[in-house]
């Protein structure tokens, strides 16, 4: 092939000349060398090629000679200045800069990716106006696009239709086990479909194709890229971290009030409770007014400080939709920013505001602050925000909202909702951190404070299984905080009375033990701890010892969250994650690495309880067994027994209904504090550190005031821990930064696993080295 290269204006122009079974006769392709990379002509459609980092890519294609405007509400990120360089290639031009290689074929317009070093990563092949599909290795695992629910981990072989609704999250983005990711800017509902034929993203509207690639090397690398992308993570305050209590739905301030006194004469902790619908009133006209005009919560200020008194915080639901008769109702619709959708409570014409219009959300804020936020509430539900509605027609497909049609900007609604009250919150107030608990999301959303929960589903044991994989894909595309409603939502036949019901929920609770956010909530059937029996009761005990434990381990959990703010990582993490060569993970949906250091394998399956809806029916003369493996690459400790075993182990554990397996690697440090009823109740003058040899291990203890934004300031400490393997020797380093009403000095409590022995050593914050 010939090559004609001209300068104009500083610009490099590259024109491919005809050349016999490449280029049709007559055909002329153009090549423009812009700041980020080259924009190109093939045939009738335009490609832009922009790095916007030596790891991220970003590719643009739509009809020629003309330009897509478009401001992406997902991606934060301006493209940095990337040095590259351009090389002639037999059918067309590549792209070499500092990481990745990009080759465009100005024959048919596909991209292939690959490292500057030459290793393949991805290729395109045939392509259209709003689709494109991507050849993907033969074996290669690949997880993401949001959470769905069909209980499988690799997305391989799949055919879902990417469109929020209750239950399903659609993010389009994939996350390949090879190290890099696939993000697909596209907010109209969305086809992915992974065939022997290529893997396809094909979405219903825009302007063309648009989306990114993401090469992180590793798969921790490649959510650092997308947080890079879309936006950091701020960090929770210390009581999210808690227990919640919730159900659907305490009917009374005394009903709300009296249950968090309850779970304190127990004695059993808790930090939150959650205030379900209707305390705005049970007439539906005045659904979701952001107002407590319910009588039976006749003084919502009293109500907080009552809940604050008792060193505990409470969260309330709030919804995108508004009765005819509410004030927001009103309002929006003299703006025009109702949007015409079928909204729950549909027979009570419920209307759902326009999320997408800035003064739309300003309203919204402003009613939930004086009415709400004023009175103390310290965070916030928001329910239903796919949004929720019933049919679409085409007419309210097409409707306009304030960025555009409906049908363009549908899968987006979830991130604009959640971006109002976080944007607006942080600009009425700096003393309370945003917390918030939503029902749905989109790319982007981790910037907004947000941890999402997985719906309204059945509580029962074929989709409890099915959670551990939704989770995990959801946390793989870059969104750290998620949960479930522990128990099931909807109980279609059973109860907390009856043994079997008993069992699931035990189970569950251990799981949500190890979820970034631990929350009972659901309907049919009360979830409090004494609806299970009482002390010496199996259930109750259970559900005690792992709330408990969660309290345990609070040093843990916070030290990750700080991990996820300000190093991009992940809390649910895929065991792929940390062991991607060893390949009968890839699949694995049935166990997670909780932080770095805990390997979680739910009990997913009954075993104890027989029969339905019965009492005294739990058979305690066998022991369920379930199967375990154990990743190669690490050897492993049995969490309650500190038996070691290797990495590669496939086993049968043994698990009494009061165990839920879990194994620490090998290289660990683990903190843990004291027995506490409130996670700000320890003064955190006396830690545990729990050493489990075998490799050297690193640690990184954060601390700060436990809530406000100081923290950004710098007003917080870290501690480095460090175990050295062949010395045998722990350090616990100097520690960095400080902040009002930090413990000058401390009492570190040394244990190592399979030892009885505990050294106790003083802590002031200079470096001390203990040989163990």
């Amino acid at each position: 092939m010939q090559y004609l290269l001209i300068k104009k204006k500083n610009r490099l122009r590259l024109f491919c000349l005809l050349t016999a079974g490449i280029l049709a006769a007559g055909q002329v392709r153009a090549v423009e060398q812009t700041p980020s990379g080259i924009r190109a002509t093939v045939g009738n459609t335009g490609i832009d090629i922009r790095f916007y980092s030596p790891q991220m890519v970003r590719v643009i294609k739509g009809a020629a000679g003309k330009a897509m405007q478009k401001e992406s509400l997902s991606v934060i990120k301006q493209a940095e200045a990337t040095p590259f360089s351009l090389v002639r290639t037999d059918d067309g031009i590549l792209l070499k800069g500092e990481v990745l290689a990009i080759d465009l074929n100005l024959s048919t317009g596909n991209i292939r990716f690959s490292t500057r070093a030459g290793q393949p990563l991805l290729s395109e092949t045939a392509g259209a106006e709003r689709s494109q599909t991507f050849l993907l290795d033969k074996e290669e695992a690949i997880y993401g696009l949001g959470q769905q629910q069909e209980g499988r981990m690799n997305r391989r072989g799949e055919s879902l239709q990417l469109f929020q609704e209750n239950t399903r999250i659609a993010i389009p983005f994939f996350h390949s086990v090879k190290g890099y990711g696939v993000f697909w800017d596209n907010y109209s509902a969305t086809q992915f479909t992974d065939s022997p034929q290529g893997t396809t993203f094909s979405s219903e509207a825009g302007d063309g194709v648009d989306y990114y690639f993401l090469y992180g090397k590793t798969m921790d690398g490649v959510i650092a890229c997308m947080r890079d992308l879309t936006g950091q993570v701020p960090l929770y305050p210390l009581w999210a971290w808690g227990y919640w209590q919730s159900k659907e739905r305490y009917a009374s301030q005394k009903e709300l009030v009296g249950t968090l006194a309850r779970y304190r004469e127990l004695g059993v902790p808790l930090d939150g409770i959650i205030q379900d619908w209707q305390y705005w009133s049970t007439d539906n006209a005045y659904w979701n007014s952001l107002s407590f005009g319910n009588p039976e919560f006749p003084d919502p200020k009293q109500m907080m400080d009552d809940i604050h008194r008792m060193h505990a915080h409470a969260i309330l639901s709030v919804w995108p939709s508004f009765g005819p008769k509410t004030q927001p109702y009103r309002i929006f619709k003299e703006r025009g920013m109702l949007l015409d959708l079928n909204a729950y409570p549909q027979k009570d014409s419920a209307r759902i505001y326009d999320a997408f219009h800035p003064e739309a959300r300003a309203v919204y804020w402003d009613e939930m602050n004086r009415n709400l936020f004023a009175a103390g509430i310290d965070g916030w539900w928001l329910d239903a925000t796919e949004p929720d509605y019933s049919g679409l027609t085409e007419a309210q497909l097409n409707q306009p909202t304030a960025k555009g049609p409906f049908r363009e900007f549908r899968n987006a609604y979830p991130l604009m909702s959640v971006r109002g009250v976080y944007e607006q919150q942080r600009q009425t107030s700096a003393d309370k951190r945003v917390y918030i608990l939503t029902r749905s999301a989109f790319a982007g959303q981790q910037r907004y404070a947000s941890t999402v929960w997985s719906g309204d589903i059945d509580g029962d044991w074929e989709v409890f299984r099915k959670q551990i994989p939704a989770g995990l894909n959801f946390s793989l595309c870059g969104l750290p905080y998620w949960n479930t409603d522990i128990g099931g939502f909807w109980v279609r036949d059973g109860s907390s009375a009856f043994d079997d019901y008993r069992e699931l929920y035990v189970r569950w609770l251990q799981f949500g033990a190890f979820c970034p956010m631990m929350r009972s909530h659901g309907s049919n059937t009360p979830r409090e701890i004494w609806h299970f029996g009482e002390k010496g009761d199996w259930a109750y005990d259970a559900i005690e010892k792992y709330i408990r434990l969660r309290y345990l381990l609070l040093p843990y959990h916070y030290s990750l969250s700080w991990e996820v703010s300000s190093a991009g990582g992940s809390i649910l993490r895929h065991p792929a994650m940390d062991f991607p060569d060893d390949k009968k993970v890839w699949d694995l949906g049935s166990e997670y690495l909780y932080g770095r250091s805990i390997l979680v394998v739910p009990v997913t399956r009954p075993f104890y309880a027989k029969g339905k809806n019965a009492r005294s029916t739990v058979d305690f003369s066998q022991t369920q067994t379930v199967p375990v493996y154990l990743p190669e690459g690490a050897g492993w400790y049995d969490f309650w027994t500190e038996e070691q075993l290797p990495g590669g182990t496939e086993l049968q554990r043994e698990t009494p209904v009061d165990l839920l397996p879990l194994y620490i690697k090998a290289g660990s440090i683990l903190p843990c504090g004291e027995a506490v009823q409130y996670t700000a109740e320890s003064n955190r003058q006396q830690l545990t550190l729990k050493i489990y040899p075998g490799k050297d291990a690193e640690f990184v203890l954060y601390e700060d005031e436990n809530d406000g934004y100081n923290y950004e300031k710098g007003l917080y400490s870290t501690i480095p821990i460090r175990w050295e393997e062949a010395a045998r020797t722990l350090t616990i380093g100097d520690r960095q930064g400080g902040f009002p009403g930090m413990p000058e000095h401390r009492y570190f409590h040394l244990v190592q696993a399979g030892s009885r022995q505990s050294q106790a050593v003083l802590y002031s914050g200079t470096a001390i080295h203990i040989k163990l």
